[in-house]
């Protein structure tokens, strides 16, 4: 199989390693906490609406004829007096400028502090939804705690005003308008008061960060009090997080994944593009970091080899569970940071290797780097600023073609060097 999808928007991560393809995600939330994709600039005129008061009538209106059916009064109801949030048009429209490099993102967010403080969370999680879902404790206090800090930061935007917002804007019209017809339909239906639906500027909700669409499909009572209450109820939260991942394919009594040591001589060109069993692997001579192998059911998966950072960072044989942990937010950096927090709360030794201290790449240097190889004849699947698999798979052609190691990793150095010879 494959690794050709294109990481989305929604869930960017700084650096980039292919996903699986796969079904429509099921992804928790829209956000990730790692630095968003940077687009090309946009221009007024590409936006579907204006930002005045009175285009957000006239898209308010379009909305409610759209998707108000048989609930349009009510609709009408939730949005009457409702202005568009500048923050949020701020924040879905601001491209920032660098991006860190995988190696800060999950230093940061996996952390001893982090690791310590999931550890003593564990207990949290019921057995019942271990038993029931499959999903081990650890993996769900780790994200438990990357989401929201184990509750404490769940943010306190009006959802539906977020929402709407965001519709309003234009950049993702149709994603929006179904999650704010999902977010209304949560209090009309006596779900949760208006006043208590808060979540982040786009719009995801409560300890584990669920957007509406996956709060009515996947949320779960766990306490037996009638309500799907992720905001209060830590087992709640809990739960749904882990009915997510069950629904998505988790592998009962399987690891997300293992840091592997690679070969001198390994032949680069294989990591992130073909996944194939253990056995394979262990041909070419990779071995697990801290020895022994995968069990029996790992060893049977296809397993990829994944380079966050390139050759000089620390290289992961990455099993299905990795791209389970995708689907609650399709961020490699994000993916990696959950699955080491978790092995470390139930006491699985650290990483072997190093990160590089590679600084982060700038705009231009995104830009321009993808521009360089597009002229010289090598497909980077757009030029956008996003180091995805298209842009990895061209920048791996071109190493091998000069002589280097074709690890697909861009640093600032090979950038500025790539934009040197345009």
């Amino acid at each position: 199989m494959r690794l050709d999808h294109r990481l989305v928007l929604i869930a960017c991560v700084s650096a980039c390693a292919p996903m699986l393809p796969e079904a429509p995600p099921l992804t928790a939330r829209a956000e990730s906490n790692v630095a968003a994709p940077v687009a090309p600039p946009t221009t007024t005129q590409e936006r579907p609406y204006s930002t005045d008061a009175a285009g957000f009538e006239g898209w308010k209106q379009g909305f409610l004829d759209r998707k108000g059916g048989a609930r349009r009064e009510l609709y009408a109801q939730q949005l009457a007096g409702l202005t568009p949030d500048p923050d949020v048009i701020r924040l879905d429209s601001n491209q920032p400028e660098f991006s860190r490099p995988p190696g800060t993102y999950i230093a940061n967010a996996a952390s001893t502090t982090r690791i310590t403080q999931a550890r003593q969370r564990l207990d949290v999680v019921p057995a019942s939804v271990v038993q029931r879902y499959g999903v081990p404790a650890e993996i769900l206090v780790s994200i438990w705690g990357n989401e929201s800090s184990f509750g404490q930061v769940q943010g306190d935007k009006d959802v539906i005003r977020s929402l709407a917002t965001l519709a309003y804007e234009g950049r993702r019209r149709d994603w929006a308008e179904n999650q704010l017809k999902d977010a209304l339909d949560i209090v009309i239906d006596g779900r949760r008061e208006r006043a208590g639906l808060l979540g982040s500027w786009a719009g995801a909700m409560g300890q584990t960060q669920f957007m509406p669409d996956n709060y009515l499909r996947l949320g779960v009572d766990q306490n037996g009090d009638g309500r799907v209450d992720i905001w209060g109820s830590d087992v709640d939260a809990l739960a749904s997080a882990a009915n997510l991942l069950a629904q998505a394919g988790w592998k009962r009594d399987q690891r997300w994944g293992y840091e592997v040591i690679l070969p001198p001589g390994f032949d680069y060109r294989l990591a992130e593009s073909e996944g194939r069993p253990w056995s394979f692997w262990a041909q070419q001579g990779v071995s697990l970091a801290h020895g022994g192998a995968p069990t029996a059911a790992e060893s049977a998966e296809t397993g990829f080899i994944l380079l966050p950072q390139g050759a000089r960072g620390p290289a992961f044989l990455a099993l299905p569970n990795h791209f389970m942990i995708r689907r609650y937010n399709n961020s490699v950096s994000y993916a990696l940071a959950i699955g080491l927090t978790a092995d470390g709360a139930i006491g699985r030794p650290g990483l072997v290797g190093t990160w590089p201290d590679d600084g982060p790449l700038s705009r231009e240097q995104r830009f321009g780097a993808q521009t360089a190889l597009a002229r010289m004849g090598y497909d980077v699947g757009g030029i956008d600023g996003v180091i995805g698999s298209g842009t990895r798979r061209a920048l791996r052609a071109w190493q091998q073609a000069t002589g280097r190691t074709p690890d697909g990793y861009l640093t600032p150095a090979l950038a500025d060097e790539l934009m040197r010879g345009m």
